[in-house]
């Protein structure tokens, strides 16, 4: 592999990749109670897997470092992400197994997630040299922690955008903060890390570790502040049918965002129309939009509101 055959790598994400088996319930089982799906989706899952395949549909170009399991499972991701056209020469395959999520989704929309590792270590190493290492962004969710700390240094030597979708406070996602240049944190992040319940004031404090800081909240949209400019980005409306990935969906459409150099508002606005898109959907990796469907949902919402304080 040479810096060449990367030159044109939008985004680089570096994190967890799972097999996703989403079941649609009437209601959350009760204790000793045994209910029936009504429909279940199976396909490749992950935050960074997620994000990466978000890039490509978006029109970009990105490369996963993960790893997947010798397993029916991990066989099955590999193909997928070989069909959507993320590269995976950085995914690490093992005997170990490949990690398993169990999502349960409700009617409005809310799901439950059962994440089973078991005996799966952390990657120690991925099978890349690093001056090959050329994307122009790279995106970070934490959950590999033993090479994410390396691949950021490097970047960041490189002048490399990195991207850090903080999810949930873990020692992952701490270690990354002081080497974290765009800093996407959901509300559950903001408010442990923080100890504040006020998304600006949590944003304040977490301005602190990134020049540029994001708060995802869900339904209501989300809050930033770059520099000394801060705002508020109402969500898209949109009929929610599981809001499982909605998160990745805007990591990774952000991520390409930065490293095409698109207008951070912008960037917000198509960020925020992935995530919304995601949701309207069963399956979170099936229900990642292309940038056409992106494109007509601004469009059709294009008298929002964006407000800056």
């Amino acid at each position: 592999m040479s810096v060449e055959s990367y030159g044109d790598l939008d985004v680089l994400c570096v994190g967890h990749a799972s097999f996703d088996l989403t079941m649609l319930m009437d209601h959350h089982p009760a204790a000793d109670e045994k209910c029936f799906a009504t429909d279940m989706i199976s396909c490749g899952g992950g935050p960074a897997a997620n994000a990466a395949v978000t890039v490509v549909r978006l029109g970009g170009q990105s490369a996963l470092a993960a790893y997947l399991g010798e397993d029916f499972f991990g066989s099955r991701h590999v193909a997928e992400l070989v069909d959507e056209g993320v590269r995976i020469d950085w995914i690490v395959r093992g005997s170990q197994p490949t990690p398993l999520s169990v999502i349960l989704v409700k009617p409005n929309g809310n799901r439950s997630v059962i994440n089973f590792k078991g005996a799966t270590p952390p990657v120690e190493e991925i099978p890349f040299d690093p001056v090959c290492m050329n994307p122009k962004a790279v995106l970070f969710d934490g959950h590999e922690p033993l090479i994410s700390i390396s691949v950021a240094r490097e970047a960041l030597a490189r002048n490399i955008p990195t991207i850090l979708d903080a999810g949930s406070v873990h020692k992952g996602t701490v270690d990354l903060l002081p080497l974290t240049r765009y800093l996407i944190t959901s509300t559950r992040f903001s408010r442990d890390f923080t100890g504040e319940s006020d998304p600006f004031r949590a944003l304040e404090r977490l301005s602190c570790h990134a020049p540029c800081t994001v708060i995802t909240l869900g339904e209501k949209g989300l809050v930033w502040k770059r520099e000394q400019e801060k705002g508020h980005v109402p969500a898209f409306t949109v009929d929610v049918v599981d809001t499982t990935g909605a998160g990745d969906a805007f990591h990774g459409a952000f991520s390409l965002g930065v490293a095409r150099g698109m207008d951070f508002l912008s960037n917000l606005k198509v960020s925020a129309a992935a995530a919304a898109l995601c949701c309207t959907r069963a399956g979170a990796r099936l229900a990642i939009p292309t940038r056409r469907e992106v494109d007509a949902l601004i469009d059709s919402q294009a008298t929002r509101v964006w407000k800056e304080r």
